[in-house]
This record gives C-alpha cells, sequence and structure tokens, in this order.
C-alpha cells in the first residue's frame, strides 16, 4: 500500500553534484529511502548509465520497485552487502544515513515517542527482532550499556532500571507511548526544546539495527567498489555516525609507512578528503529536520597526490 507521509530529501543538490556524475557512469545509492537522490542521479545519466539501489525496508523497496526505470538495480538488504558488487565497478557511492520521514511519521513503525504505535523500530519489518521483543528478554545491565553507548545518554542506569521496574509492576512495554512514559520519567533535565526520549529511541533504534556496525561494514566495502576517482559520499545525523565516517575518511587519506620496512615505499592512500557541506540557512528553515546533517566527501585513489584536488563550491575545511 502507497503511504501518504512526504519526505524531503536532505542535501539533494549538493550530495549529487558531489558524486560527480559521468552519464555513462554505474553509481551506487545505498539507501534508497523514497529515492530523491536516486531520481536526480537517474536524471544525469545516459541509457548506458547505471544505478544500484540497496534498502532494508520493503516499503521503500517497493517505492524503488513502482519507478521502474530500467537503468535501475534494486536490492532488498542492507548496505553492509555493498561489497558483494563487482571490484572497481562504481563511479560513485552515495550513503544517506537519515531515517525517513515516513519511518519517522508512521506510527505502525515504532520509531517515534511523539505518537503512539507498537514498540517494533525495525527499518526491515520481514525480520529481526522488534524492540519490544528485546526489551522483554534483555538484563539491566544490557539496556544501561546500549542507551549509553548509542544514546550517548547520561540518565541511561536510571532509564533502564525504570524500564525493569515497568516489567516487573505491569510487564513487557508494548508502545512507543509506554516507553516515552517511562523515560520521562527518569529523566529529570534536558535539553530545552528536547524530548526525555529522544536520546533513549535513538539508541535503541541504532542498536536493534545494528547501524553502526553496518556502516563500518559499508564504508569498508566502498573501497573494493569504487574505481579510482570515483566519489563518496555519506549524509550524517548524529555525532556516532560522522565521528566513524570521519576517522574512516582520515584514516585512508594517508600514506602508511611500515615501520617494519623503514626504507620501503609507503603504502598509498586510498582516499582523498575532499571536505564537508552543512544544509543552508533555507533548507534548515524548510525542513528542520535537516539541521544536524553533515556530508563528507572523499574520492578513491590509490596514486599519491602531489596536490589537493580542488574543493567543490560549498564545502567546508
Amino acid at each position: 500500500m502507497q503511504d501518504t507521509w512526504t519526505h524531503r530529501t536532505v542535501l539533494l543538490n549538493e550530495a549529487v553534484a558531489a558524486l560527480h556524475i559521468q552519464p555513462d557512469g554505474h553509481y551506487i545509492d545505498t539507501t534508497y529511502g523514497r529515492g530523491g537522490h536516486s531520481r536526480l542521479i537517474l536524471s544525469a545519466l545516459s541509457p548506458r548509465g547505471r544505478l544500484t539501489v540497496f534498502d532494508k525496508d520493503p516499503e521503500a523497496i517497493a517505492a524503488a520497485q513502482a519507478l521502474a526505470d530500467p537503468r535501475m538495480a534494486i536490492r532488498h538488504e542492507g548496505f553492509r552487502h555493498l561489497g558483494a558488487l563487482p571490484d572497481g565497478s562504481a563511479a560513485g557511492v552515495l550513503m544517506d544515513l537519515g531515517i525517513s520521514s515516513p519511518q519517522i511519521d508512521n506510527p505502525a513503525r515504532g520509531f517515534s515517542f511523539r505518537s503512539d504505535g507498537p514498540l517494533d523500530m525495525r527499518m526491515d519489518t520481514t525480520r529481526g527482532q522488534s524492540v519490544a521483543d528485546w526489551l522483554a528478554e534483555a538484563d539491566t545491565d544490557t539496556i544501561t550499556e546500549v542507551i549509553r553507548e548509542y544514546g550517548e545518554e547520561r540518565f541511561a542506569g536510571q532509564i533502564a532500571k525504570a524500564i525493569d521496574r515497568r516489567r516487573q509492576e505491569r510487564g513487557p512495554l508494548g508502545t512507543t507511548a509506554e516507553l516515552a512514559e517511562v523515560v520521562a520519567g527518569a529523566v529529570k533535565t534536558r535539553e530545552p526544546g528536547k524530548d526525555p526520549a529522544t536520546r533513549t529511541f535513538q539508541a535503541f533504534r541504532i542498536f536493534i539495527n545494528a547501524e553502526l556496525e553496518e556502516l563500518q561494514q559499508a564504508l569498508e566495502a566502498s573501497l573494493k567498489v569504487l574505481q579510482p576517482g570515483g566519489r563518496l559520499v555519506v549524509i550524517s545525523f548524529h555525532s556516532l555516525e560522522d565521528r566513524i565516517v570521519k576517522q574512516f575518511i582520515a584514516e585512508h587519506s594517508r600514506e602508511v609507512f611500515d615501520r617494519r620496512a623503514p626504507f620501503a615505499a609507503p603504502k598509498a592512500m586510498r582516499l582523498q578528503a575532499l571536505g564537508r557541506v552543512k544544509p543552508g540557512e533555507e533548507e534548515v528553515a524548510g525542513n528542520p529536520r535537516s539541521r544536524s546533517a553533515v556530508m563528507r566527501v572523499a574520492e578513491r585513489t590509490d596514486v599519491p597526490v602531489q596536490a589537493p584536488t580542488q574543493r567543490y563550491p560549498g564545502a567546508l575545511a
């Protein structure tokens, strides 16, 4: 069934411009979502160009299939499987790590504390364990660790204990409203304008979908599938993701010397960082969900670079 929730793609033109589209090239959109980036990429491709899209979400896959573009290959799986594509086959890889508005706004998906729905949060509703199922059996120490690590929540211990008390007194948590109520009772202070449950919901979503582990696997796979000169473009929405992306690009943007063989030639760097971009004031005003976005861009290279490649317009230092 077609959803009625709309989605505004963040950094749409900036991301596709950063890919530096070659009309006959092969590009990869690792998180199709509702296809904003993919449609713009397709508009720049010739009949010989190709686009491969990944997504876990069955609703996103249905949206991709409805587009029915013969140049587009659709894969219903997470982007950790990026490495299954042929080596050096892609001129560009785009990773938009944000959760889509239809996922947030549809109460049945269980991602949001703003409306009541089943406590699910799975990106792929056809497999895996929901948050409700996990919370029914997880011990307090594990819940604390997840909230602290993935939500960067200083009240993680208090929230986990409150969840445990709620389970003992009234049974397992089953809805988003129940979880939000428990968290609100455990978190006594919060930043102005931020719901007490924000960090806990983020933590459970990241954990149940193994988002950070998948991101690390996909970044490593991008080095395999990108051809020399191919672009890696990653849009992240919170500090945990951005830190992983930043460190990955930095690690592969320098020559590596083998200390055991000091006179050997250094191993050539595999990426060249080209900069980062944040949404402008106009985009943030029109789409407040874009305000935390950070886009980082790098270019695949195995050749030592003598001088920096010129940054594209809009890149920040």
